[in-house]
């Protein structure tokens, strides 16, 4: 959707902050059903519930990709929001499938090449959603790939994994004892347990502000390189869906991707070899450097995007990169300071705090205060572009605070995992 989020915009003719409100009413969805899964997840036939969100998520998908009229806004803005139901299942429970086939070392890997579907996915996104409305002429087909891949992946959940018990493989490693394994306790029981996790609030509340950075730069990100480079002279103002705007997601989805990919690596990797160190808290301590080093990286972008377009490029896909270094880190702080029984509850929680908090308001925020910014100026590019430009200054506040969040976090990380 991101890649064609300017198309989408002269389809509808919509401002920036009903633009914004796609990703806001998707992320609500997400957040508000995560914890419907949480529950299922920890007490159900953990394939059936993902199997039934990801059908939910392709037919919406799909159906929103047929909405030609220009009017039916709204029926759109519901198909996005019902896309939510699907990722909330899958994002909720996969990790702990991964949790309860692999231990130690071999968890931590197995979750790196699992949340390298996150960075890589979106990047992704942007490349084969910006080439499909180029090749095919309109932005509708953007939304007619993932459906098809969805099939695809429901097959092979069905045919290639296991329906394995719940914390089967620290059982077997005898890590935990028998009666952790097993759900015996209220809902109610189950969400005081977790709200006590000092490590896991703190990581939590990290990983939120980083939600905030990420949904804020998905959206508005690629629009903010366009609109700099037409005031630049770069690029011509776009006039039909196969414009050279096109261009930039997909290099923003190129970045995205290789940042994706390297980051999660040389995270997981990182804090593993300080761990050997002696540095036990390593997990946190690398999140924290990742989201403060962000911020001054993402600052020098925003700044240079009208100067040298290749400089800014460069610093955004560093930023990319130092964000990316948390994504397999906080999945397995979450799962190692976590009880088995508890585990996809805790995930659900977790979602519903970062996306409520965090990626659920930062896209429609920030295209508020671009609106207001502009309210009283010239609708001309370089307008838009100072718009956008000042609001996504929050985004670089939020990114330091997410680092505060997991220096909180390396204080008691080590503590609640031997918990």
């Amino acid at each position: 959707l991101a890649g064609v989020l300017l198309q989408i915009q002269e389809f509808f003719n919509i401002s920036n902050a009903s633009a914004g409100l796609l990703q806001t009413v998707f992320i609500i969805s997400y957040m508000v059903v995560a914890p419907v899964f949480g529950y299922l997840g920890d007490r159900y036939n953990r394939k059936i519930v993902m199997l039934v969100g990801m059908i939910i998520w392709s037919g919406c998908t799909l159906f929103a990709s047929f909405v030609n009229n220009p009017s039916h806004f709204v029926l759109f803005l519901g198909m996005r929001g019902l896309v939510g139901i699907g990722e909330a299942s899958y994002s909720t429970i996969a990790p702990t499938i991964i949790a309860d086939l692999f231990v130690k070392e071999k968890r931590t890997n197995m979750l790196s090449v699992f949340y390298f579907a996150i960075p890589v996915g979106s990047g992704l996104g942007y490349i084969v959603g910006s080439a499909a409305a180029k090749g095919f002429g309109s932005w509708h087909w953007a939304l007619r790939i993932t459906p098809g891949l969805g099939l695809v992946t429901m097959v092979l959940m069905l045919l290639v994994i296991p329906n394995t018990k719940r914390g089967a493989s620290e059982a077997e490693s005898d890590l935990v004892e028998k009666k952790e394994t097993e759900t015996k306790t209220s809902y109610k029981e189950d969400l005081i347990y977790i709200f006590k996790n000092k490590s896991f609030m703190s990581v939590t509340i990290g990983f939120t502000f980083m939600a905030f950075v990420v949904g804020s730069l998905t959206i508005w990100g690629p629009i903010f390189v366009a609109y700099s480079q037409v005031i630049s002279g770069e690029l011509q103002p776009c006039t039909d869906d196969a414009c050279e705007y096109g261009n930039v997601s997909f290099v923003f989805g190129l970045i995205t991707c290789v940042a994706g990919f390297m980051g999660v690596f040389i995270g997981a990797e990182s804090a593993k070899r300080w761990k050997a160190r002696g540095q036990k808290n390593a997990d946190a301590l690398v999140c924290a450097i990742g989201l403060i080093s962000a911020a001054p990286l993402l600052l020098a972008g925003f700044q240079l995007a009208t100067v040298n377009v290749t400089a800014a490029w460069t610093f955004i896909f560093l930023a990319d990169l130092a964000q990316c270094l948390t994504w397999t880190l906080v999945g397995d702080m979450t799962l190692y300071v976590t009880m088995p029984s508890r585990r996809s509850t805790a995930n659900s929680v977790q979602i519903l705090t970062m996306h409520l908090l965090g990626d659920a308001g930062s896209p429609y925020l920030l295209g508020v205060m671009s609106d207001h910014i502009t309210a009283s100026m010239p609708a001309t590019y370089y307008s838009k572009y100072i718009g956008l430009l000042h609001s996504m200054y929050v985004a670089l506040f939020a990114s330091v605070l997410g680092g505060c969040g997991f220096l909180i976090a390396s204080l008691f990380i080590v503590r609640d995992k031997k918990k």
